[in-house]
């Protein structure tokens, strides 16, 4: 059987949605019988360089005799995935997400001159990804395959608004809004900004907990705070560079929240720079206009996401290292009072603090606490860990040598106040539950955790009420 290789990224040349129920292209003359369709649409393969490839992703059609016809497959939630509209040739971008059947059914569909419509199905054996690419991995999630992001205030107060383009690097715009001029800071700013919309009306994407959607599959889809489905669309992303020094790339979509550039009569760009993107924190930036010099006017959005734990924890690549963080209150490990308030007043300024190590000579007074009464080297603020993409977590003492290595599991917790979810491992730096003669829990609680931060916690002997002994540990990113 010919080998087929498409994409569920629908990389085609519209980038909007399409409702399959318009059928924008025209009658053709001569009416298609039932059954010749498959026979009129062939299909040709190349690779990214446009050379003959058997197994290629990227396709040319014809048909013949000339027929115009839609092209198409089902996404996941049933709604067509449109690779081709209303051309009777053409070329297009796909390939299957992962976990897809090899096997796929291609459907092709045209209009005759009374109105009615053919379908044909080809069935062909496609290419399945084992991985994301790099830029949809931060996205959409490596392990889940999605991922949410909502309006994040958090950089200046200001969601969306205007700034001055090319104020420095792209860094200094997701960190700290340089170049910042206005913007909205709540959901009722956001009913006065209704004149930048295409229609005077705030679809619910202007409320600040509305969320949006971007799927390993290329599929981006807004909500509002109920989970009502405001728009919803295909995604690129075009020219990524994670170390571009304004940019990474660039977001070629129509469905993100609230995506109007300012003061422009609700002008959609479609085309949207990214200047910062972590694994929770996204900014993009659109020069009014598309073309603007150092200073001129542009629009601003940013964007978090707290739903790809493993991604903010282990990277999408080699994995990430992590080492001691003595900027919450200076103290590294020590012991607190269990649940003081919620897990980021711990995270962020080390709500309930007793008592804690602040430098390495200060770890070599506490070898009680080890199974053994010797560091050995994880006790040192220079010491780090490494989780890896694989599931290992491997910890360092400051020279290089590994102190201890294992596995880790990451158990996540919804809706809780107090802890994201649990870490499962004895491999941690200093892994010792304060108090109780060198034991090694084995599993913490993550009550904060950022792309840059996380703290853990244990309650001694593995249970506490409010304000029992527990134990501490604040890292940061390496």
């Amino acid at each position: 059987m010919k080998k087929i290789f498409f994409s569920m990224m629908a990389v085609a040349a519209l980038l909007t949605a399409c409702n399959p129920a318009e059928d924008k292209y025209s009658n053709n003359a001569k009416d298609v019988a039932e059954g010749e369709l498959a026979g009129i649409v062939s299909f040709t393969q190349a690779d990214a360089d446009g050379n003959p490839q058997a197994d290629g992703n990227y396709f040319t059609f014809t048909t013949s005799p000339a027929t115009v016809v839609d092209i198409y497959t089902f996404r996941a939630d049933g709604s067509e995935n449109l690779l081709s509209h209303g051309t009777a040739s053409g070329s297009f971008k796909y390939a299957p997400s992962r976990g897809s059947d090899t096997n796929q059914n291609i459907y092709v569909r045209a209009m005759n001159s009374d109105g009615s419509k053919v379908e044909a199905i080809k069935t062909v054996t496609v290419f399945v990804p084992s991985e994301l690419e790099p830029v949809v991995k931060i996205l959409a999630s490596n392990d889940y395959g999605e991922k949410t992001w909502k309006w994040d205030p958090s950089i200046t107060g200001a969601v969306w608004g205007n700034m001055g383009y090319l104020p420095g690097e792209g860094a200094s715009v997701g960190e700290a809004g340089n170049g910042q001029w206005w913007g909205v800071t709540t959901t009722e700013e956001f009913n006065g900004q209704l004149k930048h919309t295409e229609d005077g009306t705030n679809h619910g994407d202007g409320d600040l907990d509305a969320y949006m959607v971007f799927s390993e599959d290329g599929l981006l889809t807004s909500f509002d705070a109920q989970g009502n489905v405001i728009r919803e669309g295909v995604f690129k992303v075009e020219g990524y560079d994670p170390a571009g020094e304004w940019k990474v790339g660039d977001l070629k979509t129509t469905a993100i929240l609230w995506p109007y550039e300012i003061n422009s009569g609700g002008n959609i760009p479609g085309t949207y720079e990214i200047v910062y993107l972590t694994a929770d924190k996204m900014t993009l930036v659109y020069p009014d206009g598309g073309n603007q010099g150092a200073w001129g006017e542009a629009t601003f959005w940013h964007f978090c996401s707290n739903s790809d734990i493993s991604g903010m924890i282990a990277g999408y690549d080699k994995g990430k290292d992590w080492t001691w963080d003595t900027s919450i209150t200076g103290a590294v490990w020590g012991n607190m009072g269990y649940l003081p308030g919620d897990g980021a007043s711990v995270g962020q300024a080390g709500n309930g603090q007793w008592w804690g190590v602040t430098t390495s000579d200060e770890f070599n007074g506490q070898l009680k606490h080890t199974e053994d009464g010797t560091n050995h080297g994880d006790g040192h603020l220079d010491a780090y860990m490494t989780f890896g993409t694989d599931g290992m977590l491997t910890s360092y003492a400051a020279d290089g040598s590994v102190v201890r290595s294992g596995t880790y599991e990451i158990d996540e917790i919804f809706g809780n106040t107090w802890k994201v979810g649990d870490l499962k491992t004895k491999s941690i730096l200093w892994p010792y539950e304060i108090n109780s003669g060198g034991n090694i829990p084995g599993t913490y609680e993550i009550v904060y955790l950022t792309n840059d931060k996380m703290t853990l916690v244990y309650p001694d002997g593995g249970s506490q009420g409010a304000w029992g002994e527990a134990s501490f540990w604040h890292f940061k990113a390496k």
